[in-house]
């Protein structure tokens, strides 16, 4: 399986706002990403539905800035 396939799979998180945000980023943005920040989206692959939710929405922001750089990116895609 390819590494596209693969986090394509794991962008299905079962709850239609995240899907959505998170396939949508994966086909248009992520090939765009520099490589620290496509392993920062592949980590937060691995953060608890609610709490991916509630910074993809806007309801809290990471503590961390790198990561609330790519959550940003996430939430407003840059124009290719």
């Amino acid at each position: 399986m390819t590494n596209h396939n693969r986090l394509q799979w794991r962008c299905r998180r079962g709850m239609l706002e995240l899907d959505t945000l998170l396939q949508e980023f994966l086909e248009t943005q992520y090939d765009i990403l520099a490589n620290n920040q496509k392993d920062i989206f592949e980590n937060l692959l691995t953060y608890p539905d609610q709490l991916l939710f509630e910074y993809l929405m806007g309801k809290i922001k990471p503590l961390d800035k790198e990561v609330a750089h790519v959550v940003e990116r996430i939430r407003y895609p840059v124009n290719t």
